[in-house]
């Protein structure tokens, strides 16, 4: 994996925040999931910038982007972006952490939203809540506490294949990406720091006020209860929907690209 030749800085009153600025047409936003970066969406990206206009940003504290050092909102640097671009509204796709992200932004800018995909996740205060993502979280804090950055990236690639499944079952390209990815982004990062990201809470009683599509999109490998949050957020939007993906885990756009791409583009379609 190469760095976008055309990866593009916003500047922040607290450091400068990359995205990938590619195609013409209605826009859509790609969030990565953690510890990852833009690189996340590279069987995405060139399926999309065909017909839409993409931009894929890092997230503060991932990638290229700056560390944060003062308080922050996932959906607040996001928004940011997309108002100094001048862009908007678009389509936001996210996985995992940014399936969360995606979720955040729609709740607190929905004008800036033109409809959601969301997979890996459901609202960032359920992700964070949920037992299988706290044993998750739990574990990276251990392994990094001890300065163990082989088992740190051990524990995140440990996610990717879902449920029932090990990690030798599934392309070893995919995990091999996702720890270079991985191993980039802690880099910037020391034990212990500071997190100065501010979470969102009460999620879930404000998504019946959301007036957009909402499609959710997920592996039928992926924890029971979290295909139960993605389908109960789908049920309390209008019209929104759920679509799985069969046989594949947490990561489905790097497992099963065309599938995950001929979702998207369905959904794009109808908008």
């Amino acid at each position: 994996m190469t760095v976008a030749a055309d990866l593009r800085s916003f500047p922040t009153a607290d450091g400068d925040l990359a995205y990938l600025d590619t195609g013409s047409g209605d826009l859509v936003v790609l969030v990565h999931s953690g510890f990852t970066d833009h690189r996340f969406w590279d069987d995405q990206v060139p399926a999309l910038a065909s017909g839409h206009r993409v931009i894929a940003p890092d997230v503060r504290g991932h990638g290229w982007s700056a560390n944060a050092s003062q308080p922050f909102t996932w959906a607040g640097d996001l928004a940011a972006l997309l108002r100094h671009l001048d862009a908007g509204p678009a389509v936001l796709v996210g996985v995992s952490m940014g399936g969360a992200i995606v979720t955040d932004t729609l709740l607190e800018h929905p004008d800036l939203v033109r409809a959601a995909v969301v997979s890996g996740s459901a609202t960032a205060d359920w992700q964070y809540t949920d037992p299988w993502h706290q044993e998750i979280l739990a574990e990276y804090a251990r392994t990094l506490g001890a300065g163990d950055i082989e088992g740190w990236l051990d524990a995140f690639v440990r996610v990717a294949p879902g449920e029932h499944r090990s990690a030798d079952a599934i392309d070893p390209a995919i995990p091999r990406r996702l720890r270079e990815m991985a191993l980039h982004t802690v880099s910037k990062h020391t034990p212990g720091e500071k997190d100065w990201r501010v979470p969102s809470a009460g999620s879930w009683s404000r998504v019946p006020g959301v007036r957009v599509p909402v499609l959710t999109v997920n592996g039928t490998l992926e924890p029971a209860d979290l295909l139960a949050a993605a389908e109960r957020l789908a049920a309390a939007t209008p019209g929104g929907r759920s679509v799985t993906i069969e046989g594949v885990g947490h990561y489905l756009n790097l497992e099963k690209p065309q599938e995950y791409n001929a979702v998207l583009l369905d959904f794009l379609s109808s908008l």
